[in-house]
């Protein structure tokens, strides 16, 4: 059964790319053709896209899972309100700046359709989206920064156990990129 199941899969795949099909073949439908649905209702909605992953990663909790986990973490009143308050400001600013990137990428969208588009014109837009990609990226980062300040030991550790990270086993003293 099992090598039937591998020979179909190899057939499907031998045929899609025997077809000439883009991968992108679909994809010129779209509003924003450099971002897909799911992503443009991320970036209206304040998501963080993975944009402060390494904090998370790092111990620095975010202000949106604090949240979710305040009965567990045990959150006295002022850090509820005070975690409150920062998921609010986070997330006003990652709507505003989303709209921006969305604009910035609809704008150099419109541009290549046109045809309208130049090296200088290019090196223009892209610089522009990346330095809201930035701003967007510090404030989800920020946020984390100034989550943690929140939060006591005790706190940063039951959260990193409850979104099932190994913070505590792993050290990073003396380890190197390079070996």
């Amino acid at each position: 059964m099992k090598v039937i199941v591998v020979l179909i899969s190899v057939f499907v795949l031998v045929s899609s790319h025997a077809s000439g099909l883009s991968p992108y073949a679909g994809e010129e439908l779209r509003l924003i053709k450099s971002l897909s649905p799911e992503e443009i209702e991320s970036l209206r909605a304040g998501e963080g896209m993975g944009f402060a992953k390494l904090a998370e990663l790092n111990g620095f909790p975010g202000p949106k899972h604090v949240l979710e986990l305040a009965g567990r973490l045990e959150l006295s009143p002022t850090q509820l309100a005070k975690t409150e308050a920062l998921f609010g400001e986070m997330q006003t600013n990652a709507v505003a700046l989303g709209e921006e990137l969305l604009e910035a990428e609809m704008g150099l969208d419109h541009d290549f359709e046109k045809g309208a588009i130049s090296p200088g014109s290019l090196e223009i837009a892209l610089t522009e989206i990346a330095g809201i990609r930035a701003q967007l990226r510090y404030v989800h980062l920020e946020a984390h920064l100034r989550q943690k300040r929140l939060l006591n030991a005790d706190q940063i550790e039951k959260y990193g156990e409850f979104r099932g990270y190994r913070l505590a086993e792993h050290d990073h003293e003396g380890h190197s990129m390079r070996n």
